[in-house]
């Protein structure tokens, strides 16, 4: 009976990651599904210890499950080249405006970022960011009304067109752009910040949110999304944006294990996971992908260097 109820929670734990069954705490325990399959390994070796050969024949089963859409996470793509330019983008959620405004200017400069999505602003920290020398690395920006933490913002060293703030029913908002770089095709860039599933009566909220990010399509504008997305991608609700066409960057470069934000519960720092993410369009390639702490927020900034496709 013991090894059946150490092999058990693994196999649910599989059947409910395959199948998509995000329902109420269901979505909170999914995002730890990189490390339920790390811990997989064990109810495995004490059945076999135990010569239960049925209960390690479906701890087997359930690891080789978990295993399979967790470790090709691990390994980097091939590197392409879309033959045009390339733009070096990176996405911070600035913990309502408590990061350090003056490191965050450091990141863009010593890496030559040119254009930065930033989550949970405030006037506070706009007026810091602006004192810390941001404005002269990158001069146009769109920022949404400070006033609501769930704002978003767009810092560019190009000049951004076909601005806008995409709102959904949550409340939460997202600028985007439109960037154009000599000899190459225009992005259209947003700042993504989708409803956080805090409370199990929020999941409704973020799966909404989620359901609202714009597709990527083959023929349409070219879409960069980068932001907190308040997801894993091992939650079906991001699977279904990532279907639409999109490549994850942190998965494509091998580093899709890699967490970036570090929760606290009750006091209790629980592991990290990887929610923020840069989705990159079909016609776009990845060439460099980082992952960089930020003090004063509880999020670490996620970098790429983007290739574009050549302008038509």
């Amino acid at each position: 009976m013991a090894c059946w109820l150490a092999v058990t929670p693994g196999a649910a734990w599989a059947a409910v990651r395959l199948v998509g069954f995000e329902r109420g705490p269901l979505v909170h325990l999914l995002a730890y599904t990189p490390y339920a399959a790390g811990l997989g390994v064990l109810p495995l070796i004490g059945a076999l210890a135990l010569r239960r050969w049925k209960a390690a024949a479906v701890a087997a089963l359930s690891l080789a499950a978990l295993g399979a859409v967790v470790l090709p996470r691990a390994v980097p793509g091939v590197a392409a080249d879309a033959g045009g330019p390339r733009l070096r983008v990176l996405t911070a959620n600035i913990k309502h405006g408590e990061a350090d405004p003056a490191e965050l200017v450091r990141l863009v400069r010593e890496h030559r970022v040119d254009v930065l999505a930033v989550q949970e602003l405030n006037d506070a920290f706009i007026a810091a960011f602006d004192k810390a020398g941001i404005g002269a690395l990158l001069p146009h920006r769109i920022v949404d009304d400070p006033a609501i933490y769930v704002n978003g913002g767009l810092y560019s060293r190009f000049p951004l067109t076909g601005t806008g703030v995409h709102k959904d029913d949550s409340g939460f908002t997202q600028a985007y752009g439109t960037v154009k770089l000599d000899r190459g095709a225009p992005v259209t860039i947003e700042s993504v910040h989708s409803c956080a599933p805090l409370r199990v009566a929020d999941v409704p909220c973020w799966r909404a949110g989620l359901h609202a990010q714009q597709p990527a399509t083959s023929d349409g504008p070219i879409r960069l999304l980068l932001g907190d997305f308040n997801a894993t991608v091992d939650h079906a609700a991001l699977r279904a944006v990532l279907a639409t066409g999109y490549e994850d960057a942190a998965v494509n470069t091998g580093n899709g294990l890699v967490g970036t934000w570090r929760p606290i519960d009750h006091g209790v720092k629980l592991p990290p996971i990887a929610i923020d993410h840069i989705l990159i369009d079909p016609r776009l390639s990845i060439r460099e992908f980082a992952v960089w702490p930020l003090p004063g927020s509880d999020h670490s900034a996620v970098f790429a260097e983007v290739s574009l496709p050549p302008s038509v």
